[in-house]
């Protein structure tokens, strides 16, 4: 529609000046005595806007020769751009493809040909950047090579560059602090990595690549404290599937607590985790196994147990059977540590929990061993007997004859506890 416009518009232009100039019999006359000149009017307009077609070609002419050195200068610039982007370039393939030398000679003729353009005053807006970046791809080539000397230098020299308060300059400062961190957790040197995590800024701090390396930094520092503090935020910024975040967060509980060295500091400890880490079933039975070891107040102990024995009766318990053995075995040495007679609401719950699942061996096996405490040596021996129809573990099965053979002592039946013991060597 738009072409079929233009050439209705150049036909009646055609039309208009075929009317004028056909019947025009204008005269230009030009006095020059003693003579005297007559021009048609079509041929004076016709040399008129040849002139203008002459002189406008001859000014465009003048200026595009004028303009010859500056145009020059763009396209040396130009050129000079083009090389240093594909220098930069050449640098991350090769890196990426694993030529290291390769990738560390194109990032430094990059900045080789940066800097050369700033002492012939040809500077470019964005060529701090540039040049940085490319001292930080050379510094990350030289820690591929174990050349420590070459990359910490390439490092100073980028962060040097990016002194600047622009967000720009800001940006690659905070990228390179994160790399120089990086390189000195690989290097494991543990200080120099968490003080570079702490010399950046809180927002960058709070990322989730900043918060990856300081929790893989204070795992291998041994702050498992704050290494857990710092799954926490990682956690909550999704950087972790859930089942990966709860085992991260199990493994640092676990070995928090197995730091503590007196009942106060792992009382101190404990409160420290969240409801969600104390209700994990291993955290809380490594809790009260040190507890026990520690020589520290069983009845504390049971109370942190208390959400794993309730995951242990409830119907359809998916409680691994490891975790439902270390339980029983676990209050059973407190029961045996512990002066005086169990705890009434523990034995009201092992009682009522057998009760409700008889045929469970784990259940009858710690009914029987409360049973013994209480004194109540005919039901712990029945107890303990139907246990053993069908424990599966040996050390357990073991314990059992162990305890039947210290009742039958007890009833002064010497071939019933010489056969009791006799099993119980026999595993």
């Amino acid at each position: 529609m738009r072409n079929l416009l233009w050439f209705l518009a150049l036909f009646a232009l055609a039309a208009g000046v075929a009317l004028f100039a056909g019947n025009n019999q204008g005269t230009v006359t030009l006095f020059w005595p003693p003579y005297r000149v007559d021009f048609s009017l079509n041929l004076v307009l016709l040399a008129l806007f040849a002139a203008f077609v002459l002189l406008y070609a001859a000014l465009r002419g003048l200026s595009l020769l004028l303009a010859l050195p500056a145009e020059a200068r763009r396209w040396r610039r130009r050129h000079q751009e083009r090389m240093q982007l594909q220098g930069l370039l050449d640098a991350m393939s090769h890196l990426t493809a694993g030529r290291f030398i390769r990738a560390r000679k194109a990032a430094e003729n990059v900045v080789v040909q940066t800097e050369a353009l700033a002492r012939r005053e040809q500077a470019q807006a964005h060529g701090t950047r540039l040049m940085a970046l490319a001292h930080l791809l050379a510094a990350e080539c030289a820690h591929a090579l174990q050349d420590r000397a070459g990359r910490d230098e390439h490092a100073r020299a980028a962060l040097a560059l990016t002194q600047g308060k622009g967000r720009e300059a800001q940006e690659v400062r905070e990228g390179v602090q994160l790399r120089v961190a990086r390189w000195a957790f690989d290097d494991r040197d543990v200080q120099a990595a968490l003080q570079r995590l702490d010399e950046l800024p809180q927002g960058v701090a709070r990322r989730t690549l900043a918060l990856r390396l300081r929790l893989r930094v204070t795992r291998l520092a041994g702050q498992f404290r704050s290494a857990l503090e710092t799954v926490r935020l990682l956690g909550k910024h999704r950087a972790f599937s859930e089942s990966a975040a709860r085992s991260i967060v199990r493994g640092l509980a676990i070995e928090l607590l197995r730091g503590t060295h007196d009942p106060a500091q792992l009382q101190k400890v404990w409160e420290q985790l969240d409801a969600a880490e104390q209700g994990m079933p291993e955290v809380a039975l490594l809790a009260g196994e040190r507890m026990l070891a520690l020589g520290g107040d069983f009845a504390l102990a049971q109370r942190w147990l208390l959400p794993v024995w309730e995951q242990l009766v409830r119907p359809a318990s998916a409680l691994p059977q490891e975790l439902r053995l270390r339980l029983v075995l676990l209050l059973e040495r407190g029961f045996h540590q512990t002066p005086g007679q169990p705890d009434a609401a523990w034995l009201a719950r092992i009682e009522a929990a057998q009760l409700g699942n008889p045929r469970e061996p784990l259940l009858q096996y710690l009914a029987g061993v409360a049973c013994m405490h209480l004194q109540l040596w005919g039901k712990a021996q029945q107890l303990l007997r139907q246990s053993l129809t069908q424990l599966k573990d040996e050390a357990l099965r073991r314990r059992a004859w162990a305890a039947l053979a210290r009742l039958a002592e007890q009833r002064e039946d010497s071939a019933a506890a010489l056969e009791a013991w006799r099993q119980a060597a026999q595993g």
